[in-house]
């Protein structure tokens, strides 16, 4: 099945079943979370996706076809699937072990097709393994709230009081990795959101408050997982001398301008951008050692639509999944 977009939505389509070719695994589709970076694609707010495009990028599958070149694998693996889809492995980026920033790489359900269909192509390089410890719907989340959660935690640094700005789902994962670390977490959410800070104080948070308030202690680090700009200079002015803050989206709305003054003292603003496989393999061992628990809310493939509404509205309670077959 492929997705077109018509208007603002997704229709499905049905697609012959494709074929694995060198280097590549034909996997079938267990199941595919879905993610906020689904909602900038299908918005235009990430530029140029390959249309017809088949979403997704947290994919969980068994693998059913091996192209050449695919050593690690066999038929029948269970293998989880990324964002990162592709990269030349050639370029200075490759080369010096930052292959996230690639100038030809490709990404799943973005440049390659990815999940929400029965079944998916990858690239054996950008495969893993995943930990037993998971069911495949439990696992899905892992693959990029969990990912790219774990490379923002990391550039962090070893940040002792930890900010973290937006607790959805990335937040929600990798405040318990933070925890597992012994870090202090001070936790942000929109103005007047209860719920949610009070979610985040059962996840271990010394601090719940809205964005638009101060912590009580000067922060070590702060990462923003939520796309909203304006929160740049607030993070800024909550840290600590030498503090950092991480954005941890692909796509953030415009950084409004703000003093020196609050910049000064050796503080940074950093992004990131996709993840490397050493991002991936660090998470997926440390995760079921935590261990790391998933929330989520399933859908079949045919409430795609649906899933991503609710996301949208912000009505879902917990990482939604669509679960494509058992």
């Amino acid at each position: 099945m492929v997705f077109e977009k018509t208007g603002t939505r997704l229709v499905l389509r049905d697609v012959p079943k494709p074929k694995s070719g060198r280097g590549q695994l034909l996997v079938r589709v267990n199941a595919c979370a879905v993610c906020r970076t689904d909602l900038h694609i299908v918005d235009g707010e990430l530029p140029d996706p390959k249309l017809p495009l088949i979403l997704g990028h947290q994919i969980v599958g068994r693998v059913e076809q091996i192209g050449a070149n695919t050593g690690g694998f066999s038929m029948g693996d269970r293998v989880g699937i990324p964002w990162l889809g592709w990269t030349d492995g050639d370029c200075a980026y490759c080369r010096s072990n930052r292959e996230n920033l690639c100038d030809r790489a490709k990404f799943t359900g973005y440049n390659i097709d990815g999940g929400y269909a029965e079944f998916t192509v990858a690239d054996a390089r950008y495969c893993f393994h995943l930990p037993d410890e998971y069911n495949d719907v439990d696992a899905a989340p892992l693959l990029c709230a969990g990912m790219l959660g774990y490379r923002s935690y990391r550039k962090a640094g070893d940040a002792h009081r930890l900010g973290i700005y937006g607790f959805g789902n990335a937040a929600h994962l990798i405040a318990q990795v933070a925890r597992y670390e012994k870090k202090e977490i001070y936790a942000f959410t929109r103005p007047g959101d209860k719920a949610g800070q009070e979610s985040a104080r059962s996840l271990g948070a010394i601090w719940a408050g809205g964005s638009d308030e101060a912590p009580p202690e000067k922060l070590d680090a702060a990462i923003i997982f939520a796309p909203v700009g304006a929160l740049v200079p607030a993070a800024l002015r909550a840290l600590a001398k030498g503090g950092v803050v991480v954005c941890g989206g692909i796509h953030m709305s415009d950084i409004p301008s703000f003093p020196y003054v609050d910049l000064w003292q050796e503080r940074a603003i950093t992004s990131v951008a996709n993840l490397t496989r050493r991002d991936g393999e660090e998470f997926l061992k440390i995760a079921p050692r935590v261990p790391v628990k998933t929330k989520v809310e399933t859908f079949s493939l045919e409430e795609a639509n649906t899933a991503l509404e609710k996301f949208r509205a912000g009505k879902l309670d917990g990482n939604a999944v669509l679960k494509v077959s058992s």
